[in-house]
This record gives structure tokens, C-alpha cells and sequence, in this order.
């Protein structure tokens, strides 16, 4: 009897566990998304010389960084340029393990390789999960290991909400960060690299025929804005880090939770406006992008003021390269959108569900979350639909 009962007990936890897993396999799809206001949101600008904050909206609450994370594996890599442990024109090998990372990816196949500087590229233009990864094990022996730098040396700079545990932002249950340390983070790249920030201006990165798009569409349309990097993924929506410069004043915003990439640059274009306004800045004629009718945020967490270059195209292409790469044109000056409407609302829980999917901008992947490691605290929420996706490019 007590081994029918535990063959019995078998079969009832494999039916809890078919079921759970049938109702996690539905959260993309359900009523639930990201979008500006929710409980995923929030955003920060700061001043990049001094690093004062001029607009916080539950800037300290933990957030998935996606492919912000990429951010952090570019710093590293900038690091060990100024170092001396690698060079621009250094092989990055592409492992097994690499070349199986899920889309966005170059697609280079185990044994095949490129130079760091064409790995640089295609982490900021196309946000390579596969370059990534070899870039990490390029500079850190293994993939692991290299999250294990990129944390230490992210709380040297004073992020210290972040933890990373890969090179890419794919899903981890453990590596999450803040609205606030992304924008720290994007400040220190500008303020220790300012002769390797112009690669964040990229607009094209030329790829044998293939001329590869940023997938960062502030560039060109939000005047003054020179980088620096986007993110999606299911359990924090659409992300973004954008710097821009204007009348000698350089600003680096930081916002979560927008439910289409349309949505999240729009908001980050009006967090700007108000951030030059704060410091005295004339307005700008809108471009067309920016100028398009916005939907006004809904319940979004209160902002709160603290008292107090134009693009530059960088380009490198590999040795395949075929014909010049195309550059973008500033967009004409913009001025002020409206300000935005905030309301008082409580404080947003934790991050949202266990991240299932991540799609980098309208690729569509899907990875394993790590098995091991903690939930947080905070109850599960629902991720965004599937139809917040960005047109595929």
C-alpha cells in the first residue's frame, strides 16, 4: 500500500506540475503588459557632469535589465582596451556554448570569429546574445566568471542594486538592477570612456551585405540624443538608457516598463524635455517621431524634481564589407512635448514573473531561466503580451 500510495503521489505531483507549467506557458497572453504607469515602470534623469538627479520615479525599485546588461559587457570590454588585455583587432572565437545563445544574434558558428571591434558593434546595433557571450568568455575566461567581474566592478561604480549572472540579459531569476544604476552606469561610460563612447552613436554596422540597424530609434529622432542602448523582455517590458546633449548640458535618462518601443521613446523623449527645461535649456521643434500623438501615461508613479553634441555616427565594418555604411542625419530640433501628467501611486512590488521569453526588439527567443536560483519576494505579475513586440526589422 505505501508504495501504491507514493506511486499514487507521483502521478498527483506530475499533474500540479503539468499544470503549473501549462499556466506559465499562458502568462505572455494574458490581460496583463508593461507599459508606462504599471507596476514594471519606472524612470530617472540625471545630469551627467554631476550626477544630480532632476526626475526619480521609483528609480531604486529592482527591475530586469534585459540587454542593458550589455551595457555593463561593454564596459568591461572598454576596460580591458585601456588595459592593454585585448585589442580592437583581437579574435573573439565563438564557442559552442555561445553560438547556441537564442536570438537577437549574428549567427557566427562554433569556431568562427570576428574582432573585438565588430563584437562591439554588433552588441550596441543588433544586441547579439552570441556575441555577447564570446565576448565575455574572451575577457573572462568563462561566461560565469565574467558576471562575476561585471558585478564586482559595477559596485565600484556605485551601482549597487545589480547583480548579473550573464554578459547578454537573457532570462535570470538573479540578475536584476535599478532605473537608477542603469543611468549611473550609462553616466560612467560617458564620463571614463570618452574616447569610445562615439560607438554608441552607431546608427549602421555593417555586416558582410547586411547593413544592420540600431535598434536604438532615439538616434536621429530626438535631437542631441547620442546613445546608448535598449532592452525588452517579458518581465520588465521595454527599456531604455538614452543620453543626449544639448547647449553644453548633457542629460542620461533611464525608464522601464513601456508596452511598445514606440511608447518607451516617447516618454523618454518628454522625461528629457522636462529634465533640459529644469536646466534652463530652450525647447526644440519636434521631430515627426516625437511629435506624433502620444497617449498620456496611465497612474504612473509620481516623479519627483530634485532641486537643483549632436549624433555623431561612429562606424566600423568587417573585413567582408561591401560598399560604404549608410549614415543618418540628425533629426531636426524639437521643443518640449507636454509635461508629463504623474499621479501619486503606491510604491510598484518587485519584478514581475519569472522572465520566460526575452526578445531583443522584434526577435523573438525564448531561453531557459537558471533553475537554482531564489525567486524574489515579491508576488508574481503578469508579462507582456506577445503583441507588444516591435515590428520585426
Amino acid at each position: 500500500m505505501g508504495i501504491r500510495r507514493q506511486g499514487l503521489g507521483g502521478l498527483a505531483g506530475r499533474f500540479v506540475g503539468a499544470m503549473f507549467g501549462l499556466a506559465l506557458a499562458a502568462l505572455p497572453w494574458r490581460a496583463a503588459e508593461a507599459q508606462i504607469g504599471s507596476a514594471r515602470y519606472s524612470a530617472i534623469v540625471m545630469e551627467a557632469r554631476t550626477g544630480a538627479v532632476l526626475i526619480d520615479a521609483g528609480a531604486d525599485e529592482p527591475r530586469y535589465p534585459a540587454s542593458l546588461t550589455k551595457m555593463m559587457t561593454l564596459y568591461m570590454v572598454f576596460e580591458a582596451l585601456r588595459e592593454g588585455k585585448t585589442q580592437l583587432n583581437s579574435r573573439v572565437v565563438m564557442s559552442e556554448e555561445a553560438a547556441s545563445k537564442p536570438p537577437s544574434k549574428l549567427g557566427i558558428p562554433p569556431g568562427g570569429g570576428l574582432t573585438v571591434e565588430q563584437a562591439i558593434l554588433a552588441l550596441i546595433t543588433k544586441s547579439a546574445n552570441d556575441v555577447a557571450s564570446a565576448l565575455g568568455e574572451h575577457i573572462g575566461g568563462s561566461e560565469e566568471r565574467f558576471a562575476q567581474m561585471m558585478t564586482m566592478r559595477a559596485r565600484s561604480l556605485g551601482m549597487t542594486q545589480t547583480r548579473f549572472r550573464n554578459a547578454s540579459g537573457l532570462p535570470d531569476w538573479e540578475q536584476v538592477t535599478t532605473a537608477r544604476d542603469m543611468a549611473t552606469l550609462g553616466r560612467r561610460l560617458f564620463t571614463d570612456f570618452p574616447n569610445r563612447y562615439h560607438y554608441f552613436g552607431t546608427v549602421h554596422f555593417a555586416w558582410g551585405r547586411a547593413q544592420i540597424r540600431n535598434h536604438n530609434r532615439m538616434l536621429g529622432d530626438y535631437d542631441g540624443a547620442d546613445g546608448i542602448k535598449t532592452g525588452f523582455i517579458n518581465a520588465s517590458g521595454f527599456n531604455i538608457v538614452t543620453s543626449a546633449q544639448r547647449d553644453g548640458v548633457r542629460l542620461v535618462g533611464a525608464t522601464f516598463g513601456g508596452s511598445s518601443w514606440v511608447e518607451r521613446d516617447r516618454h523618454m523623449g518628454a522625461l528629457l524635455d522636462q529634465g533640459f527645461s529644469r536646466m534652463g535649456v530652450a525647447p526644440r521643434a519636434p521631430s515627426s517621431v516625437m511629435a506624433a500623438a502620444v497617449v498620456p501615461p496611465r497612474s504612473a508613479p509620481a516623479a519627483r524634481p530634485v532641486p537643483q553634441s549632436n549624433t555623431r555616427l561612429a562606424q566600423a565594418a568587417p573585413p567582408q564589407q561591401r560598399g560604404a555604411p549608410q549614415q543618418v542625419a540628425a533629426a531636426p530640433n524639437r521643443q518640449n512635448v507636454a509635461p508629463v501628467a504623474y499621479r501619486q501611486t503606491p510604491t510598484p512590488p518587485r519584478p514581475a514573473a519569472r522572465p520566460m521569453q526575452r526578445v531583443e526588439q522584434g526577435s523573438a527567443a525564448s531561453s531557459a531561466p537558471r533553475l537554482n536560483a531564489p525567486r524574489p519576494s515579491a508576488q508574481p505579475q503578469q508579462p507582456a503580451r506577445a503583441s507588444a513586440r516591435p515590428p520585426p526589422r
